[in-house]
């Protein structure tokens, strides 16, 4: 008997790398594929899905700023990244048969909606997917902080980030072999430990509006489906540890 999920709506955080796949930059067709069938599985179990794509794949506004360019110039590269990454999510989905809707937070009427809060919650509440992209349509904002944002926004049960790891670690269990993995923190614990799950002001946003953050791998198959219903592993970030 299927398990029922714990949460009625979510946000998955997907870091433009996550995109990669195997490769060096750019968009893995295969990867966006499996994460578009991902998010079926989870609309399939009646919960509402929208996500917030980074752009790392393709342009960091941070690493632009470091070679000299312009920091709000940068950032705003980043942003149309992000719309790309939005647009073949969006078709990966729609492929499958997911009705889905990109919003971007800078508007470009010709390949997706303006950002609109109400008409956002009325897609999720019709049973589409909604891609949030352009950030939060700001220089000096992280695609995360655009992701607590639009959780907060849209109501969201909780924030959902995937990795390329099962959960948080007290450091990149990559290159750090005995590294501690936590099944459960407090908001304060990732602050205070500096744990970089992900930046301050993300972290604050979700603890001011009570929204846990469920940190894991996306390179798991039916990983977002498993942490919906509780049987995944994963990180929960909550006020209580």
């Amino acid at each position: 008997m299927p398990q029922k999920p714990l949460y009625a709506r979510v946000l998955l955080k997907v870091s433009g790398e996550a995109l990669m796949g195997a490769g060096q930059y750019g968009i893995d067709i295969d990867t966006v594929d499996r994460i578009a069938r991902d998010i079926k599985q989870a609309i399939e179990k009646g919960v509402q899905v929208c996500l917030v794509i980074g752009g790392g794949n393709i342009f960091r506004g941070l690493s632009g700023a470091a070679k000299g360019m312009e920091r709000a110039s940068a950032d705003y590269m980043g942003m149309l990244a992000t719309v790309m990454n939005a647009l073949a999510m969006q078709t990966a989905l729609e492929a499958i048969g997911v009705p889905t809707r990109v919003q971007s937070a800078i508007p470009m009427m010709t390949v997706c909606e303006p950002y609109i809060r109400r008409r956002a919650v009325r897609h999720m509440e019709k049973g589409r997917v909604v891609i949030f992209a352009a950030g939060t349509g700001n220089p000096f904002f992280t695609t995360d902080t655009a992701a607590a944002l639009r959780a907060v926004e849209m109501g969201c049960d909780a924030l959902l980030k995937g990795t390329q790891v099962d959960g948080v670690y007290s450091a990149d269990p990559h290159k750090v072999t005995d590294a501690e993995r936590y099944d459960r923190l407090t908001y304060m614990d990732v602050l205070s430990r500096d744990l970089k799950v992900m930046d301050a002001s993300a972290i604050a946003l979700a603890r001011e509006n009570g929204i846990p953050i469920i940190v894991y791998s996306i390179d798991e198959p039916g990983g977002f489906a498993d942490v919906l219903t509780g049987a995944g592993r994963c990180t929960v970030i909550s006020d209580a540890a």
